[in-house]
């Protein structure tokens, strides 16, 4: 029997764009002698729309923009939605969704919980870790409660910033000073996020941070390497390979990603064995604090004197073949197509094992 999978992507996020490249490749993947392969787009305003069922990859993302193609449908009545009346006669539903939406409204928790009250199952991290990796103050919470190693941040809500922004500029110098990086706490892909040397470019930071959202992060800027671990797994988690960014700007932010590709990544990193045994175990204590489970990518500072520090982890990371969450499990020997697989049982696993709960007195 062949696994129904509905791959949900696109979403009213500022992540949107990136969404669609991380399902064109999982798309082009996956093996449809093993799924039947069921697209559910998320428009920019929200609406969800569902394609037909997909029998060979797809070749341009624009196929994947389904406004002209699919037909609209409601998210509470998902399972029933996705198959014709004579299909669902027969039982026939949905097996697993795969969620490839990065950002809020799909990343954060929102559609994991819609899921969880759907019981349907799902591929990733459910509701508590996808809202607490999503958000950077409450991920950064947990890890000082977790006794992780990390720079010092302060946090800033819009309607406090308003009211007093002098008061707001003068904490992050008090207490981190120049240079930091500003950031919106509910947003990858480093969007919005910038650099600050001074208080005019603090200033300049914080108002496009808060364009993006209505809480922001501020992080005193740590000299050390760029470099991220993958991990995998539900209750007995593993760890990939280490691997190095190597930015050619500042900092890796959104252009160098996702645009001019200016940045090399370095797999696997060179590291010792000492500091990759700091870095694993610091990443499975990360994907614990949250309650991770299915996928995490960790990201750290690798300081001179070998000592790492956390910076975060991102329950959703980039998972196009090129991204380096693939690419940290490719050269720990398990290749793309292998690795949704893997998800994607992990995500059945799960959902197998949460039926076990009693709900009835």
């Amino acid at each position: 029997m062949k696994v129904k999978l509905g791959l949900v992507y696109g979403g009213k996020s500022a992540e949107h764009k990136v969404s669609l490249q991380t399902a064109l490749a999982v798309i082009k993947a996956l093996d449809t002698s093993k799924f039947d392969i069921h697209p559910i787009y998320i428009t920019e305003q929200g609406r969800w729309i569902r394609g037909k069922q997909l029998s060979e990859p797809v070749e341009d993302v624009r196929t994947l923009q389904l406004q002209e193609a699919g037909e609209t449908i409601s998210p509470v009545a998902l399972n029933q939605q996705l198959f014709p009346n004579s299909k669902r006669e027969h039982g026939e539903s949905i097996d697993v969704i795969f969620p490839l939406l990065h950002g809020p409204n799909g990343e954060d928790g929102t559609i994991q919980g819609m899921l969880e009250l759907l019981n349907i199952p799902y591929v990733g991290n459910g509701v508590l870790a996808s809202a607490a990796g999503m958000d950077k103050v409450i991920m950064k919470n947990l890890f000082a409660q977790a006794g992780l190693e990390q720079a010092k941040y302060v946090w800033l809500i819009r309607s406090e910033w308003e009211k007093n922004p002098e008061a707001a500029y003068q904490k992050v110098e008090d207490v981190l000073g120049y240079p930091c990086f500003v950031k919106p706490a509910n947003l990858g892909s480093s969007v919005g996020i910038n650099k600050a040397k001074d208080r005019q470019s603090l200033i300049k930071a914080v108002v496009e941070a808060f364009e993006f959202d209505r809480k922001i992060v501020i992080e005193e800027a740590v000299s050390g390497r760029e470099v991220e671990i993958g991990i995998i797994g539900n209750d007995e988690p593993v760890c990939s390979v280490v691997g190095e960014i190597v930015p050619k700007k500042e900092f890796y932010d959104y252009k160098a990603k996702y645009e001019d590709g200016d940045t090399e990544l370095v797999i696997p990193a060179d590291i010792t064995e000492d500091e990759y045994k700091k870095i694993k175990e610091m990443a499975m204590k990360a994907f614990k604090a949250i309650d991770g489970s299915g996928l995490v990518r960790a990201d750290f500072f690798l300081k001179e004197d070998g000592t790492p520090f956390i910076n975060e982890v991102n329950t959703m990371p980039g998972f196009t073949p090129f991204s380096m969450f693939p690419l940290l499990w490719k050269h720990s020997g398990i290749e793309y197509s292998e690795l949704i697989e893997k998800l994607v049982q992990l995500g059945l696993e799960r959902h197998q094992e949460k039926q076990q709960i009693k709900h009835t007195l």
